[in-house]
């Protein structure tokens, strides 16, 4: 099977540099909207087999827009949304600098050993949104294609479980807004990697995707 692993569109939290999390359900911004655009015109040659999403507005408009006038369902799972960033949710990075700062530098330096301010870690994230990605897999033939869009910090967990990397190698690697992460194997636990972060769709080869983490 094969898993076009996408991460969905810019917001304008994205832009002002604002922690989004589950709690706050902010929509696609209008960048955000030409970025899914210009994925669905990327994707527009492909047959999917079965569509997943997070439930969050930013991830679920990406799919619907790629998605496009494809009769194929579009299934949402809730064990797909971003890591629950808690109290810093809404806040802006120099906000949550200015305040937690200590905390703020683990995350960044050792993120494996961090439980967000009434949020989750990550280990709670991987335990979830691992069980969708089993959930959305079940079934799937050898020639068959999941697409599934989801978050910054859902994509870089299941893909350090992918490549075998702990979750200290979190931030070892980017997720630009609209991504594709390119999967292909028998079954989950036998996945191999065939494209990471892969954004040609919005920028030329070597070309820098504006990324941002929150």
């Amino acid at each position: 099977m094969r898993i076009l692993l996408a991460r969905h569109g810019e917001t304008e939290w994205n832009t002002e540099g604002r922690y989004q999390g589950q709690g706050f359900d902010i929509p696609l911004s209008t960048i955000g909207r030409s970025q899914a655009q210009a994925l669905a015109s990327r994707l527009a040659g492909f047959e999917f087999t079965r569509v997943v999403s997070s439930p969050l507005l930013r991830a679920r408009q990406t799919a619907e827009i790629v998605l496009g006038d494809r009769s194929i369902p579009l299934a949402l799972d809730p064990d797909l949304m971003e890591i629950a960033h808690g109290d810093w949710e809404g806040c802006l990075d120099s906000e949550v600098k200015e305040r937690d700062e200590a905390r703020r530098s683990a995350w960044r330096e050792t993120p494996h050993l961090v439980t967000l301010p009434g949020g989750e870690s990550l280990e709670q994230v991987m335990a979830r949104a691992w069980s969708a990605l089993c959930r959305a897999c079940h079934g799937l033939q050898s020639d068959e294609t999941l697409f599934m869009v989801s978050h910054d910090g859902v994509n870089r967990v299941l893909l350090c479980r992918i490549l075998g990397l702990g979750l200290a190698r979190v931030w070892a690697f980017r997720q630009a807004p609209v991504c594709l992460n390119l999967l292909e194997g028998p079954d989950p636990e036998h996945l191999s990697l065939v494209r990471l972060n892969d954004a040609s769709h919005l920028t030329p080869l070597f070309g820098e995707a504006v990324h941002r983490r929150v």
